[in-house]
């Protein structure tokens, strides 16, 4: 029997797994605590506090869509909070937190503007058709009016409020304001002298000189009396005394037509989204209707466009094919050239030739641009001894230009690849070739370029199709120029689909959405085409 003086008893301990109990001390911690320390750790308040300015931001978009009535973009708001917060909160969501930026990016970046793309694409929006028909019927009314006949002559104060310019007048003893988009309303806490308006509280009073500074702004503004267009608009030619305008055409909303006042023509609503008289004349704006295929035929029926469409497409492909196959085999060339052991200094030149890679394209094609100019540029003047050639004045040099700035900036793209693959080929390959007889050229036929297209024929189909958007580099370096003369819009010579669409939506000659988004759709299927035959044809070279 062990004797009871010597016996000692140990405090309980806890083990490092966390089982709820205090090391020495013979207290056991309550697991609330430890929850509570969890919750309220600082990588829970940073989630905390980024989620809260996401759904800030989130909230301020339900609310600016819910004012223009947008109520689609409210319901994608309302569900994106939502799944947002249930991810980023709940702890059976682990994965949906990785997942969920991303396919909310994807909805919004990818999936909308394909289908809204499409949507457009069957459409006649453009300049004259960009809102609904009952923005066109108000537009028509403000833009088509006269004086009224003894219309009183107001004392016209004219404000501006942020961008936006505005008239205060005095009607029926009290002072009103109102601006472009906002009818004239109550000036509440107004200040009047006489008949006319002296102070506005949240607008700026101009003075004479900021009036004739800003005169065609003025004369040209046109503030509604009311929010119904038919009860004319404030407007002055002075900017002194202002007249009631009312409309020239009025409107009947039972038979859909507009009747001019003075010359009794009437104006009935078509199918084409336009309001057109018995003789074929159209009142502008008009609005946003279907057209069905229309857009993607319109390339093709419009004698003025088919034959430059046509040759956008030729060029096109050219382009990219060229630029493909001319950078591959020069970055080719410089691979196998720089992988013989032979050379010295390969390093310093490898590194030289990327430098054209480590440019901004942007940036290239600006410097190329001055570099050919026809009349001061370095090419002209200093390694052809002032020359006077104009290279983007004719076409066939412009695309020669297009063909050789792409090469510059394409080749070292190449040549890092191809040196790549070059060097994973195994040695003993290419040597058991040679001790069977085959020749360099053989061997490089046979053998090489087979193992290299393995693993570059992707990379010459991804080269390809980027190649086929290269808008950058068409806009920069001469704008798709030299025009097509008496293009119906404004394309040139060395456009390609991409910078031809461009020109189509935001060129000087129209505004164009519905055709260019058409054209957009033709390029991303035939992108998706080629990409996919391709791809088809490069999988019999993984038989080797």
């Amino acid at each position: 029997m062990s004797d009871p003086q010597l016996t000692t008893v140990e405090p309980p301990r806890t083990d490092d797994a966390g089982d709820g109990t205090a090391h020495g001390t013979g207290r056991t911690r309550n697991p609330d605590e430890n929850a509570h320390a969890r919750r309220f750790s600082p990588g829970w308040i940073v989630k905390l506090v980024l989620v809260g300015l996401v759904d800030a931001l989130g909230v301020y978009g339900i609310l600016a869509a819910s004012g223009v009535q947008a109520w689609w973009i409210v319901v994608f708001l309302v569900f994106a909070l939502a799944l947002v917060n249930w991810a980023y909160f709940s702890r059976r969501a682990v994965p949906a937190k990785y997942l969920v930026p991303g396919l909310i990016f994807l909805l919004v970046y990818q999936l909308f503007v394909m289908l809204y793309t499409g949507y457009i694409a069957f459409t006649n929006y453009g300049d004259g058709h960009n809102s609904t028909k009952s923005d066109a019927i108000s537009a028509i009314q403000l833009g088509n009016q006269v004086r009224v006949e003894g219309s009183p002559a107001y004392p016209v104060t004219v404000v501006l409020q942020g961008n936006d310019l505005g008239f205060a007048v005095v009607q029926d003893g009290k002072a009103v304001v109102g601006t472009a988009d906002e009818p004239l309303a109550p000036a509440q806490g107004a200040t009047v002298a006489g008949q006319q308006v002296t102070a506005v509280p949240g607008y700026q009073v101009l003075s004479f000189a900021d009036i004739a500074q800003r005169s065609q702004e003025v004369t040209a503004l046109a503030v509604p009396v009311s929010e119904d267009a038919a009860d004319g608009t404030l407007r002055t030619q002075n900017g002194t005394i202002a007249y009631v305008f009312a409309p020239v055409l009025e409107y009947d909303a039972k038979t859909d037509t507009f009747t001019n006042t003075q010359t009794g023509v009437t104006y009935t609503a078509s199918d084409q989204g336009y309001f057109v008289s018995s003789s074929g004349d159209k009142l502008e704006p008009g609005w946003r209707v279907g057209v069905g295929f229309s857009n993607f035929t319109e390339m093709f029926r419009n004698s003025d466009l088919s034959g430059i469409f046509a040759q956008v497409i030729v060029w096109t492909f050219a382009f990219a094919f060229l630029s493909v196959a001319i950078t591959f085999f020069l970055g080719l060339f410089l691979a196998i050239v720089f992988n013989d052991p032979r050379v010295r200094g390969r390093k310093v030149y490898r590194a030289l030739l990327i430098l054209p890679y480590a440019f901004p394209g942007f940036v290239a094609a600006l410097v190329w641009r001055g570099m050919l100019n026809p009349r001061f540029g370095f090419v002209n003047e200093v390694l052809l001894g002032g020359a006077q050639i104009d290279w983007f004045g004719d076409p066939w040099l412009a695309k020669f230009s297009v063909l050789l700035v792409n090469t510059w900036l394409g080749f070292p793209y190449m040549f890092i690849i191809c040196t790549g693959a070059l060097q994973s080929i195994p040695g003993d390959v290419t040597e058991s070739a040679r001790m069977d007889g085959a020749g360099p050229l053989r061997v490089f036929r046979a053998i090489t370029l087979p193992l290299l297209m393995v693993s570059v024929a992707p990379l010459l189909i991804a080269s390809f199709a980027f190649n086929f958007n290269n808008f950058t580099l068409i806009y920069m370096l001469n704008n798709g120029g030299p025009q097509f003369v008496g293009a119906p819009v404004p394309v040139g010579h060395t456009d390609i689909l991409i910078s031809f669409v461009y020109s189509i939506a935001f060129g000087t000659g129209g505004h164009d959405y519905g055709l260019a988004a058409a054209v957009s759709i033709l390029i991303f299927l035939v992108v998706g085409l080629i990409s996919w035959l391709g791809f088809r044809q490069t999988r019999t070279l993984e038989e080797l």
